[in-house]
């Protein structure tokens, strides 16, 4: 399955690992690496203990890695350390990405930015992308408030950006996903929940077995949770996890989960919720068991394989035409 994308990283998978914060680090994001696909390691902010530990984990994938940022909250000298161990793509998301871009230039890497609506894809296609993320609604974790459904989305940045690369995100959990991307135009997805449920993924283990537990309808997009853990996640972004106490208290009136935010902290020390939220797409039924990266890259390859030998064996074939009779 060779794209634009492959051609453009150096990948044999047109699969990239979603750099989801925190749970995103150097041992999954090398096993997606050495199985082919695009490891991102979630760096979010950029935290500087954090990197020190992940780094080399993912420094030592032995092929091309990356590293994704959350543009609202990191600074230039985080961009700039994962350069130095050798990241050879770099992905913004969620925020004005212009004064990280020249030390990504600077050091060749490809720049890869993440758009929710149409109007971030023209401006990330001004910026110079190399790479665009086209993120639907169906995403696990954090979107716009504006964003639209991945079905109707992708093929939209697909048009508006050409020739450049585009992967689809949003609800993508097997091989038919990816398959059902590439048929909409895309060179390849990113995908994120369902790596949480690997042995890599820096997740507690109630958060496994939620994932495992859960269901698509049981997903919610809302600002109540960022609200009551004191989060600086900026208004116009609301996220996706499964259900919550605190989400069914607080539905109705978001602003007021402010005042909960002591009960909230408590209830995590005492193991009541999570300590994060589970962040899940609507693709979260898909998830059954707790594979290995490396064998579940081979999987979902196999299956988009699989998908795109059956959608074609589905064609109608082509009728011979007649051929008319001369005229006499």
């Amino acid at each position: 399955m060779r794209t634009a994308f492959t051609e453009l990283l150096g990948v044999p998978h047109p699969l990239a690992l979603a750099p989801m914060g925190g749970s995103a680090g150097g041992a999954l994001a090398g096993a997606v690496t050495r199985a082919g696909g695009l490891g991102l390691l979630g760096a979010g902010g950029g935290d500087p203990d954090w990197l020190a530990r992940e780094l080399p984990l993912v420094a030592a994938s032995g092929g091309p890695w990356g590293a994704g940022f959350l543009t609202w909250a990191v600074g230039a000298g985080a961009v700039e350390r994962v350069l130095e161990h050798g990241a050879r793509a770099i992905m913004f998301s969620f925020g004005d990405p212009s004064a990280f871009i020249p030390p990504v230039r600077a050091a060749g890497a490809t720049l890869i930015l993440q758009v929710t609506t149409l109007e971030e894809a023209r401006r990330a296609l001004e910026l110079g992308a190399d790479a665009i993320v086209a993120q639907g609604t169906e995403a696990g974790g954090h979107g716009s408030v504006r964003g639209r459904s991945t079905l109707p989305f992708v093929p939209l940045v697909v048009d508006l950006v050409a020739p450049v690369p585009v992967l689809a995100a949003g609800g993508i959990a097997d091989g038919r996903g990816l398959a059902a991307a590439l048929c909409l135009g895309a060179a390849g997805a990113l995908i994120g929940t369902r790596f949480q449920a690997t042995p890599e993924a820096l997740v507690d283990p109630a958060i496994t077995k939620a994932l495992l537990d859960g269901r698509g309808d049981e997903t919610e997009r809302s600002r109540v949770l960022d609200i009551v853990r004191g989060s600086q996640w900026p208004a116009q972004y609301a996220a996706r996890t499964l259900g919550s106490p605190y989400l069914d208290r607080y539905r109705d009136d978001p602003a007021a989960a402010a005042e909960a935010r002591d009960a909230y902290a408590a209830d995590v020390e005492r193991g009541v919720v999570p300590p994060l939220p589970v962040w899940a797409g609507e693709g979260v039924d898909l998830i059954t068991d707790v594979l290995p990266a490396t064998d579940l890259v081979a999987r979902i390859v196999a299956e988009a394989e699989e998908a795109l030998a059956r959608a074609s064996a589905t064609r109608s074939p082509r009728r011979p035409r007649r051929r008319r009779r001369p005229r006499r």
